[in-house]
């Protein structure tokens, strides 16, 4: 399977739905398939309540035929790509939006706090605006997170610091998470975590909220240096924004600090990495589909996880990725759909 047909979409879907049971391998207990958009989104017939914590499948066939082509080749050609925050981490906890890893950072020095938030309101919406040219704004991104960088060394970050920060946080991750890592490193199939923040954050969560670390797993981010007392001297290699955050990263990524365990292990095998050529890729934006733009994959699969604005966006993201969970849903099913993945044979 080529690159071409996991961008096809099939139209004139009829609009039905049906039940899959506990024999489907996304969910032990019912769940819904949505062909295309489903009836309520178009009118009255049903409520986006209906479909709560439920999962809508845009192209049935289309996915069936990406499940069959991986399966067929073996584990061994796997790999997973996820983006962090709002994918692997909830949306929401206890009613409220929840902490991303870049937006939890609290430095000794409030001051520069606020400065970092005022960069935010002038960049954020440079961002996303559609009349500045790519390469300007990518200019402009690099910039941001140049200042941003400047203003945490100024500001004489602490590891410490960091692990506070997090501890404070709102952060946690989906139900399931641990155990999705859990399976995918006894397979030894590699999970590539792309984030244009900051490692030593999101390792620092995975630290404190699945209280192990896993062999399998790599963080492509900003990486911090830290002299002997702990104090934030500079950054590792190229960086890592949000217009550059895919394969073509793994070659900016680096180890783990020493002193602080390694995790993720060496950089050494990124050249096996590119050679595993089915992906599975998880994200929470349809942006998130650029993190495999640097690998020349045979088939990807693709789930996300579309936690608010369900309404307005659901058609966009129904065709865009093969998956989508809404309403800030579990792990479980991307558990239960890469077991299949990796069951050998065809069906």
């Amino acid at each position: 399977m080529s690159n071409r047909l996991q961008g096809s979409i099939i139209t004139n879907i009829p609009r039905t739905f049906t039940t899959v049971r506990k024999h489907s391998f996304f969910a032990p207990t019912p769940r819904v398939w949505f062909n295309s958009l489903p009836i309520g989104m178009e009118g009255n017939d049903i409520s986006i309540s209906t479909v709560a914590s439920e999962m809508v499948v845009g192209d049935r066939e289309l996915l069936d035929k990406k499940i069959a082509a991986i399966r067929s080749t073996g584990h061994q050609k796997l790999q997973v790509i996820a983006d962090f925050d709002r994918t692997l981490t909830k949306y929401s906890i206890n009613g409220q939006l929840g902490s991303s890893s870049h937006g939890l950072l609290r430095q000794e020095n409030p001051e520069f706090d606020a400065k970092r938030r005022q960069l935010f309101e002038y960049y954020h919406p440079l961002e996303f605006s559609p009349t500045i040219p790519i390469e300007e704004k990518t200019r402009l991104m690099e910039e941001w997170w140049g200042k941003t960088h400047a203003l945490l060394i100024e500001g004489g970050l602490t590891y410490d610091a960091i692990k506070q920060s997090v501890a404070n946080a709102s952060i946690a991750f989906r139900e399931g998470v641990a155990e999705l890592f859990e399976f995918l490193e006894e397979r030894d199939i590699p999970v590539l975590i792309f984030s244009a923040g900051l490692a030593d954050i999101i390792e620092e969560v995975l630290r404190q909220k699945l209280h192990r670390s896993f062999k399998n797993v790599k963080i492509v981010s900003n990486r911090m240096i830290f002299d002997s007392d702990g104090r934030l001297v500079s950054f590792k290699g190229k960086t890592i924004h949000s217009l550059n955050k895919n394969e073509h990263a793994l070659d900016m990524a680096a180890p783990l600090h020493d002193r602080l365990g390694d995790i993720n292990g060496s950089t050494d095998d990124n050249a096996s990495v590119k050679r595993r050529t089915n992906v599975l890729l998880l994200g929470d934006h349809i942006g998130d589909l650029g993190m495999s733009d640097g690998l020349n994959y045979e088939t990807r699969i693709s789930v996300g996880f579309l936690n608010d604005h369900i309404e307005k966006s659901l058609s966009s993201y129904s065709k865009a990725f093969d998956v989508v969970y809404l309403n800030d849903a579990p792990m479980w099913g991307v558990v239960k759909l890469v077991s299949q993945l990796c069951s050998a044979g065809v069906d």
